[in-house]
């Protein structure tokens, strides 16, 4: 059943089945039934502005699942070496493809720029492998990673082919994305239901000249300031420093 729902869905990707995709996929569909539901809510607002971005970027648009494993959806995650934001962009990394990120502003957790930085790192990484599978285990631990299991695999370029030569967490990394693939598509058939995010699905974007407040711009319009701050996660204080440079303010 699993192998016929894999194989329906309209992707360039190999989607692969096996015991270890079976246990991801038990996991989104069973045992973090909570933590799908949410996932599944949030994606109605995130999937429309990945989608536009990968598809003039000319990206497959499954890869809009890569923030499903990175961060199930939350701009503001932040895991234990340092990564942040939907895509969790280290530091380092993240300033390579033009995101900053200081005391006021942090790009990283920019839905927009964090997603145009991403697809510009993916198709770095696709001119390198020429395979969608490695360049998403590239984007979890890096080329460098990724180059020694090949040549320790005796030069193989397939991903179940060198699955044994790379670090542990990347190889739960690519059954996790086929997984949550799979569960966002047939999430009915598991009885999950979304859990409806609190975001507007419309929103307008202005530029900021000046310093502000975000408490001053939910004075003025009277929107709640934590939906300001759930549609700006990249204003770290609440400050827009539009008085050293224009910045967004969604």
């Amino acid at each position: 059943h699993y192998i016929d729902n894999l194989a329906k869905l309209p992707n360039v990707m190999d989607m692969t089945y096996n015991n270890i995709v079976r246990s991801y996929i038990d996991m989104y569909t069973n045992k973090k039934r909570q933590l799908s539901e949410q996932i599944l809510g949030l994606s109605e607002y995130y999937f429309p502005l990945f989608e536009d971005i990968l598809a003039a970027e000319g990206i497959p648009d499954e890869l809009k699942y890569l923030p499903v494993i990175e961060s199930a959806l939350n701009p503001n995650a932040m895991s234990r070496v340092g990564a942040c934001g939907l895509w969790q962009f280290m530091y380092s990394t993240g300033k390579l493809y033009g995101l900053e990120a200081n005391s006021l502003v942090d790009d990283r957790k920019d839905p927009i720029k964090a997603t145009y930085a991403a697809t510009r790192f993916l198709k770095d990484m696709y001119k390198i492998y020429n395979d969608w599978t490695l360049v998403i285990a590239a984007y979890n631990c890096g080329p460098g990673n990724v180059n020694k299991a090949i040549y320790r695999s005796g030069g193989k370029r397939d991903y179940w082919s060198i699955y044994y030569y790379l670090p542990r967490e990347t190889r739960g990394y690519v059954p996790a994305f086929i997984a949550a693939n799979y569960m966002i598509h047939y999430y009915k058939e598991h009885n999950l239901n979304p859990l409806k995010a609190e975001l507007p699905m419309a929103t307008d974007t202005i530029v900021i000249n000046k310093k502000m407040h975000l408490e001053q711009v939910s004075g003025v319009l009277g929107i709640p300031i934590e939906l300001l701050r759930s549609l700006n996660p990249q204003y770290r204080v609440g400050i827009v420093p539009g008085h050293i440079k224009p910045y967004a303010l969604k």
